[in-house]
């Protein structure tokens, strides 16, 4: 950490004094930066003299509960965390994890009751009960307490309804776990379920509703588990709906709180719940913490829901539908019903299917389809949708020939499933899968804390306590028996068919009863079931070779001596070769130790800004890499290898990272495949197809979306449009793209990273930049308020989005832009969500610049959401006048807390380092410097800076909005709503954005990001360049 130089006001220096006592202004106290101290004695509620450790004072062991201790948890050599299993006196099953570097600490439990558990009558109870939970206890009964709580400490929460499960989870500032545990183990104890909340949260559980009912994945699934066993609950709503959960339970006179009462009662029982708790504390100290709240809860010894009936009879089997979507999409989907194999984790029986199914290689089922140009991608696997039941899924993305040949691609799927059932089960492949998963989990790197405990309460319903690190990784159970008995659910007979398509959009019988989806179900015809039955052996499909890309060299590369710095401050690349054709970054890693790199490569070229036709086929030439690098791309990636190829603006972008022993070699293939580019005319027109889709597509995204995408069509210096791009589509050819692909490779430049397990002499082997210039962003007038509105026709929500520019990124800059943020972003703004808005406030980065934007999705007309910002900003505007410096000073510290992150991956170090060199700002010490500077910002700083950009009143504030109007039936822009009588005149000045080429033509621009002069990054070379 660098020195500090810190000022503050009279007020903030005593504050900061009674709270934690006397410290030197310009060095971090022993324990580390003050503002830890200042956030734990805040959240501790005491004064402090001496440095604060963190926990509960360590107890004796015989201080501990009762609590069953389950067998060592088997965790990964490399995990440096301690573990601890527990099942506590009330039979809640209990995980603890110490890790004293952490800087979260992270809580999860998950209740084995979800939607499947409501009751018929009440659709989304077990929804509402998730949402609801939270806003108040016996104890702390205000409804702000728990994620106020979190905001002031730096942390979040979350919760999600599953069919079988509800998890609830939360991170904070690890000197707060103790209040947050304290509040969050309430829930389960005496939640207040008021009466007074009850509408509101009904209201947005419906708005979220409205939002799905034009997503295709959710409108699918509701086809699917709607025309299976009417009775089931699978076959129920899951969400619920205003419908369900008000109007119609008041029309029936039932009353939904006591249901809600009765539901919580009934389900959340101890024994039904897993736990997880990640601190800094020892275990020790941990299990007296959740033993002290957690013991409280009740245990009704409830057995945990099963449902041994599978959703699929007779009647729901052998069945054909036809489902009309939102978006361009085609797609065929094959439904299996399977046993649940959870017990048999250690065989793991339907991965092996799974990855023979889904296989890319030469031989595979995807191989031969991708030549008869009938499919672009496939996906195969096995999902326990609840306890008791299994699916085995097979799903591909039809071309347009493959829709009219469904029934020969479902023949094709028989026939790869037919040459299974010949060679049996190949212990060779179960074998290879083993050792490539026990290899995954002995260099698994660290999982963030809140993800980790989510993932870890979510499944210990399904595994003993000391399996949930390693199942799914140690296999050591090699079931042949299993396998035959999955594979031989796989048939005909035992088949669900869905296509979708736009296609049938003419011809639909059925309304789907929750989201309207239009579509077809029939049963198949007994001789299409004969006739896939006798498919036959097609001598084109085989067993796959031996996977190439599975690293066999684990030994860590001998450190070299210019990147054997401390682990604080080797975190700075070094440029090992500059030449007009390449600039290559190199950092060794000595920070996470494990036999894995990271290459980033960004290929720059003029050719995709001169105009659309162009932008066009550099997005096909890379459509056509990933298309002929298919057969390598599985097998990378089953291997521990990954890749991403994307087209930008600026050329494209190759992200590669794993295995450092193989990852050369995958280098190789991606670039035999650039340079020496096959065009096929048949693949073309396929990809050409698929991306045209994709562009009509975007139609039907989200309104949320739209205005993001209408804020860089109009701000960027240089920016095609959708339609721009799919007018342009009439003139891309194959020849027009074997010519382009020329030209693109005798003119790049290439700015690489290298990061890992890696020497710099290897770094540089077989490497073939220097940067261009960037694009800028356009910079509106002071005092400017500018609109611009689009209409949407899909989507029963409208969306305004407000963005206030605020300038160049700088380390200043950005960290007052960042706490103004995290301020505004508190109770006030979280009155808008309560109301049913969905709402976002974000600081939005693009070209050097940056600003505060607030978009609200709503299915109110954008006019009236905005008057509703007005009225947030000027109600953010009294806040920032009466706030407290103490407030002030909890705010900072709670951003400090979020801000010092770091980074627990490989590629999470990777990303940040190449996040700076692709921004051309070269700050590898940013986080540092960021929070050093963070510590000098004032309220009055806060106070000012909003009056001058955010203001209704400022003088100087760059305004832009974006109003992305409904006009679907129904929505805003169809009809006019009560509230739209509030809505006063439009303020003077507000400027209707219409021509949006002439508007740009007229406006200034940022200057171009260059964070560093030339000289600054000569300075980060080697002395020794290569």
């Amino acid at each position: 950490m660098p020195s500090w130089s810190v000022t503050y006001t009279d007020e903030e220096e005593k504050i900061s004094a009674e709270v934690i006592g006397p410290r030197l202004p310009c060095q971090p106290t022993s324990d580390g930066c003050f503002i830890f101290r200042v956030l734990s004695a805040i959240a501790m509620g005491q004064q402090m003299s001496r440095p604060f450790r963190g926990g509960v004072k360590r107890p004796a062991a015989d201080m501990l509960g009762e609590s069953v201790e389950s067998p060592p948890i088997i965790k990964s050599p490399l995990d440096k965390r301690e573990y601890r299993g527990l099942t506590l006196d009330n039979k809640m099953r209990v995980i603890l994890i110490s890790d004293s570097l952490t800087d979260k600490a992270a809580v999860s439990l998950s209740v084995a009751a979800g939607s499947m558990s409501d009751p018929a009558r009440l659709p989304g109870l077990a929804h509402l009960c998730e949402r609801m939970i939270v806003l108040g206890t016996e104890k702390y009964p205000e409804e702000e307490d728990y994620a106020g709580f979190l905001a002031e400490n730096g942390g979040a929460s979350n919760a999600y309804t599953a069919r079988d499960h509800t998890n609830y989870y939360f991170h904070v500032s690890p000197h707060s776990l103790p209040g947050a545990l304290d509040r969050f183990a309430q829930f389960f104890v005496t939640p207040l379920f008021t009466e007074s909340a009850m509408e509101r949260v009904v209201d947005q559980i419906d708005s979220e509703f409205m939002g799905l009912s034009c997503c295709d994945h959710w409108r699918l699934d509701r086809v699917e588990t709607g025309t299976t066993t009417l009775r089931h609950p699978y076959s129920f709503l899951e969400t619920g709906t205003r419908w369900t959960l008000w109007t119609r339970p008041r029309d029936m006179e039932i009353d939904v709180r006591s249901a809600l009462m009765d539901f919580h009662k009934t389900y959340y029982s101890a024994n039904l719940m897993s736990l997880v708790v990640l601190g800094s504390e020892t275990l020790d100290e941990l299990q007296r913490l959740v033993e002290d709240r957690f013991l409280e809860v009740d245990n009704r010894d409830v057995e945990a829901p099963f449902w041994k009936e599978s959703p699929y009879g007779a009647d729901q089997l052998q069945v054909y539908l036809q489902v009309v979507p939102v978006k361009e999409v085609r797609q065929l989907h094959l439904i299996f019903p399977t046993p649940d194999t959870t017990p048999h984790y250690k065989a793991s029986a339907e991965g092996y299917l799974s990855h023979l199914i889904r296989h890319e290689g030469r031989g595979s089922l995807m191989s031969l389809l991708k030549e008869k140009n009938w499919v672009n991608h496939l996906e195969a696997g096995s999902h326990v949708p609840a306890r008791g039941f299994g699916i085995f899924k097979i799903a591909v993305d039809l071309t347009d020939e493959g829709l009219q040949n469904t029934d020969n691609i479902v023949e094709s799927v028989f026939q790869y499933l037919q040459m299974l059932q010949e060679h049996g089960p190949q212990l060779w492949v179960w074998e290879e899968m083993k050792d490539v998963s026990a290899m995954l989990f002995r260099f698994k790197e660290k999982e963030r804390p809140q993800s980790l405990v989510s993932r870890l309460s979510s499944i210990m319903h399904s595994y003993p306590l000391e399996d949930v690190l390693s199942a799914g990784y140690i296999l050591t159970e090699y079931k042949p028996s299993l396998i035959k008995e999955i594979l031989d659910a796989l048939t005909p007979e035992n088949v669900r068919v869905i296509v979708v398509s736009k296609e049938f959009e003419d011809n639909p019988i059925y309304h789907e009863a929750w989201y309207g989806v239009k579509y077809n179900y029939d049963k198949i015809e007994p001789e299409t079931i004969q006739k896939w039955r006798n498919c036959g052996r097609n001598d084109r499909l085989k067993m796959p070779s031996k996977n190439e890309f599975i690293p066999s060299v684990f030994d860590l590369k001998k450190r070299e001596e210019q990147f054997s710095e401390s682990r604080t401050k080797g975190i700075i690349p070094k440029i090992i070769q500059n030449t007009p054709l390449s600039r290559v970054w190199f950092l060794q890693d000595n920070e996470f130790l494990v036999p894995k790199a990271v290459v980033r490569a960004e290929i720059f070229s003029p050719l995709p800004l001169i105009e659309p036709l162009n932008a066009n086929l550099n997005h096909m030439l890379v459509a056509l890499i990933k298309d002929l690098l298919t057969e390598y791309s599985y097998a990378a990636s089953v291997a521990g290898l990954h890749y991403v190829i994307a087209d930008s603006v600026y050329g494209l972008e190759i992200a590669i990272n794993g295995y450092d022993h193989k990852i050369g070699l995958l280098i190789e293939k991606i670039f035999e495949r650039l340079v020496d580019l096959e065009v096929d005319p048949k693949r073309f027109e396929v990809l050409k197809d698929f991306y045209i889709r994709s562009l009509k597509s975007w139609e039907d995204e989200q309104p949320y979306s739209h205005a993001s995408y209408y804020f860089t069509h109009l701000l960027c210096e240089k920016a095609w449009s959708n339609e721009d791009l799919l007018s342009a589509m009439d003139d891309v050819t194959a020849e027009k793209l074997k010519s382009f692909a020329k030209n693109f490779i005798s003119k790049v430049k290439i700015e690489w990273l290298i990061h890992g397990n890696c020497t710099s002499e290897k770094g540089t082997h077989s490497l073939i930049a220097s940067q261009t210039s960037r694009l800028r962003e356009i910079e509106l007038p002071p005092g400017s308020d500018f609109i611009f509105i689009s209409e949407h026709m899909t989507h029963l929500n409208s969306c305004a989005a407000v963005l206030f520019q605020t300038g160049l990124q700088g380390t200043h800059e950005n960290v007052v832009v960042e706490l103004l943020m995290h301020i505004v972003n508190q109770p006030g703004f979280n009155q808008l969500v309560k109301e049913g808005y969905e709402a976002k406030i974000f600081v939005r980065r693009a070209h050097g610049t940056q600003g505060i934007q607030i978009l609200i999705q709503s299915d109110r007309h954008p006019e009236y959401v905005e008057y509703r910002i007005d009225n947030f900003l000027k109600h953010c505007q009294e806040m920032l006048k009466t706030m407290t410096v103490t407030e002030f000073v909890q705010h900072r510290a709670a951003l400090y807390v979020r801000k010092s992150e770091k980074p627990i991956k490989l590629i999470d170090r990777a990303n940040l380092i190449w996040s700076e060199i692709t921004a051309q700002q070269y700050n590898f010490e940013k986080q540092q410097l960021e929070l050093s500077e963070l510590e000098t910002v004032t309220l009055s700083d806060i106070k000012n800076f909003f009056e001058e950009t955010m203001a209704l009143s400022a003088d100087k504030k760059r305004r832009l909005s974006v109003h992305v109007v409904s006009m679907a039936e129904g929505g805003a822009g169809q009809h006019t709503s009560e509230d739209d009588g509030e809505i006063p005149p439009p303020a003077v000045g507000n400027m209707e954005i219409v021509n949006v080429a002439c508007w740009k033509r007229r406006r200034d621009f940022y200057p171009a990001e260059n964070g560093l002069c030339g000289f600054l990054v000569n300075q980060l070379m080697c002395r020794d360049r290569l």
